[in-house]
């Protein structure tokens, strides 16, 4: 999907900012206690997700997060469909203070590729 240049600029900020997760490491990581965090619209959620994962939609997620996740210190794995939006939601939460806010490389995507 080709991105404006500004969205893609933003992104690749966020990425710089935060840790990716690799995708092999997402169900080990979950298994020890971190969330997977769903960005994506409820359609998309709706049409499939990782297992067990928390949605709070990008759109929302200034808005939601403290009540869906309220621990700042938990391991949480933002995911979108592939990477930019994660990023930009993991930025985001770190902003916010959550201090172990991730995002999954190469999003859903990635992580459905293993099965």
């Amino acid at each position: 999907m080709a991105h404006t240049e500004k969205f893609q600029f933003l992104a690749d900020q966020a990425q710089a900012k935060v840790q990716s997760v690799a995708p092999a490491d997402v169900d080990a990581l979950l298994a020890s206690g971190a969330v997977a965090l769903d960005i994506r619209d409820k359609e998309e959620h709706d049409a499939g997700h990782i297992p067990g994962s928390v949605h709070v939609s990008r759109g929302k997620l200034e808005m939601n997060v403290e009540a869906a996740l309220p621990d700042l210190d938990q391991t949480i794995l933002c995911y979108c469909n592939a990477f930019n939006r994660g990023a930009l939601s993991a930025a985001t939460l770190q902003d916010m203070g959550y201090k172990n806010a991730k995002f999954i490389a190469g999003g859903l995507n990635a992580y459905r590729k293993l099965a």
